[in-house]
This record gives structure tokens, C-alpha cells and sequence, in this order.
């Protein structure tokens, strides 16, 4: 799906993966991947993604409500727009350096709102007619931000929306974890040297919420260091609601001790998915939990348990890809 916009501005979101991250995209539609298994019926392969182990860290039942049983979540309008922002940023990229000025990145919000109505027409309930004129300008607000923390115009990325998929395996035991996401841009220096660039719509966490905002990061970082034997030199999140940025420098023994943190934590949810036990954890988060209706710390029901994705047949899968 191309809509045409400035001559030479195209806005296409036909190829984009829908994204679940905090500061937004509006729906998952990664559903991981698939083998054959006995009887010619597909196996899917369980993954862990940035998004689902914060989720299992965050509360296990939700962990299994979002990558196991796949219950719908009504977005928000805040994560359309940072879908929309982050189509408008990758289609940036996609055009000659001269061309990426603020006015084009304008038309490619315009236009990647346009393109995700029409692929997903509900949207218009989300954002009613008399609403669209604040929400795109909220959504140029952000790509303003955009332009004081970069210059686009001076460099051009190795690649936009990345999709990582590494087997941690290989260790010397048997405790592989497939990682896999989508990392929002890779800057590759001449001299060699790698950046991880992440564009949050949110704002800036504060010093004790820093080392969650990285925990994506190092994810990526590791991906890379397991794909390319390079560290990249930089990780970079650019928060585009108040104009900050977090840069971390990560080391090779410290990603290492990172990829122990996954095994640890894949072990725990290959365990809670023998039994279906994946406890309720109640914190401030759950205020914006869609499944309060099926959690026992709501006075809900727990759904039945469905089984571990990964037999024979099985609809749902343990992965789901964000940022």
C-alpha cells in the first residue's frame, strides 16, 4: 500500500510489523515461526522478545494473556500515534538525504495515518472525525522533537526496522532461547562502529525506570553481538515527547551476563507453560491492564489454560515482537 504524498515522498506501511511497546504501536501481528510438524500440521516456534520478557517480569499471567492465549487489547490513541510516528521515521529514511527536511516528515505522518486507516478501517472509531486534526498535530509535535535531537539530512542508516532473530544455544548447554524483535534503526560508522537507535513517542523515565528503558536496548545490543561478534558502540533511545535521550555504552562481559538474565528468565516461563501456572503479579502498572476481568487480583476468573504453543496444530504462539 503506497500513498503518495510530495514528489518524491511515498508513505508505505504494507511490509511494517505491527509493534507492542510502551510508547507505541497499536497491535501485534508477528505471530513467530513456523515448522512443519507430524501430520503436516505447522509448529509454532516459541521466542522471546523485549516486550514479552518485560511482561513476564511485570506480572506472568500477563505474560500469558499477550503471547499465549492472544487476547485482544483495545489500543490507545497514544500508541496509534506512535505507530503512525515511527511509520513516518522509517519512510524518512527511505528517502534521499536532501529530501528528509521536517516538511516531508510532516506529509509521511498525513500519509502513514491515512495508509493505517485503511488497513484497519476500526481506527476511525479510535479517533473520530473531530479528533483527527489534534491527534495528527500531537504526532507533528513529536517529529518536531525529532529534528532538535537529529539532523536526518546528515547521515544515512544501514537499516529501519529490523527484524533480529539469534538462538542463544550454543553456550555449552542445552538452554537455548530464541530472541527476536524488530529494532527501529542500525547506524554503522565507516571505521565500523555499530549504534542501536530506538524512538520512544513517551517521555524520558526517570533515573530509577533507567534500567528498564535499557533492558530493551541490551536485548538488541546482544542480538547483535551473537549475529555480527561486533558490540555496538553505542545504544541510543530518543524520547520524542520532551526532546531527551538516554545513551548507554554497553560492554561485551556485560551483555554476556545479560544472556544469562534471558536463559534464567526463559527457564522460568518454560516452566510456568508444563503447568498453565503463571501467577498474577499486582503492581501500579495494572491500572492499564486489559484483562483485569480474568485476574484473580481483581476478584476475576482465570481463564482456562490453553496449553504451550508449540504442539502440533496449536493456534497461539509465545512470541510477539516490540519495542
Amino acid at each position: 500500500m503506497v500513498r503518495p504524498t510530495l514528489p518524491g515522498v511515498s508513505v508505505s506501511t504494507e511490509s511494517r510489523p505491527d509493534r507492542s511497546a510502551d510508547d507505541g504501536s497499536a497491535v501485534n501481528s508477528d505471530k513467530g515461526s513456523a515448522v512443519p510438524g507430524a501430520g503436516g500440521h505447522p509448529i509454532r516456534v516459541p521466542a522471546l522478545s523485549p516486550s514479552r520478557a518485560g511482561d513476564f517480569k511485570q506480572c506472568p499471567l500477563l505474560y500469558r494473556y499477550r503471547a499465549i492465549d492472544r487476547l485482544p487489547e483495545t489500543p490507545t490513541q497514544a500508541q496509534v500515534r506512535g505507530t503512525v510516528v515511527h511509520a513516518a521515521l522509517e519512510n524518512l529514511f527511505d528517502m534521499p538525504a536532501g529530501l528528509r527536511i521536517p516538511e516531508s516528515a510532516e506529509f509521511l505522518v498525513d500519509g502513514a495515518w491515512g495508509a493505517l486507516c485503511e488497513q484497519t478501517p476500526a481506527l476511525h472509531d479510535l479517533v473520530p472525525d473531530d479528533q483527527v486534526d489534534k491527534f495528527l498535530s500531537d504526532a507533528h509535535k513529536l517529529i518536531t522533537t525529532y529534528y532538535t535531537l537529529e539532523n536526518p539530512t546528515a547521515f544515512t542508516p544501514e537499516s529501519c526496522e529490523l527484524r533480529v532473530e539469534v538462538d542463544l544455544a550454543g553456550d555449552g548447554d542445552a538452554d537455548g532461547v530464541l530472541l527476536r524483535g524488530f529494532v527501529d534503526r542500525i547506524d554503522v560508522a565507516p571505521d565500523g562502529r555499530i549504534r542501536v537507535v530506538d524512538y520512544k513517542t513517551g517521555r524520558s523515565p526517570g533515573e530509577s525506570f533507567e534500567s528498564r528503558a535499557l533492558f530493551q536496548m541490551k536485548f538488541y545490543a546482544l542480538a547483535i553481538l551473537r549475529l555480527r561478534g561486533i558490540v555496538p558502540a553505542r545504544l541510543e533511545l530518543l524520547y520524542l515527547a520532551d526532546g531527551q535521550s538516554l545513551v548507554y555504552t554497553p560492554d561485551e562481559a556485560e551483555l554476556e551476563r545479560f544472556a544469562k538474565t534471558l536463559k534464567a528468565i526463559w527457564k522460568a516461563i518454560l516452566k510456568a507453560g508444563e503447568t498453565g501456572d503463571f501467577q498474577p503479579k499486582k503492581s501500579r502498572m495494572c491500572q492499564w491492564c486489559d484483562h483485569k476481568a480474568h485476574c484473580p487480583e481483581f476478584g476475576g476468573t482465570v481463564l482456562p489454560y490453553p496449553g504451550w504453543p508449540s504442539v502440533p496444530g496449536a493456534t497461539g504462539t509465545a512470541e510477539s515482537t516490540g519495542n
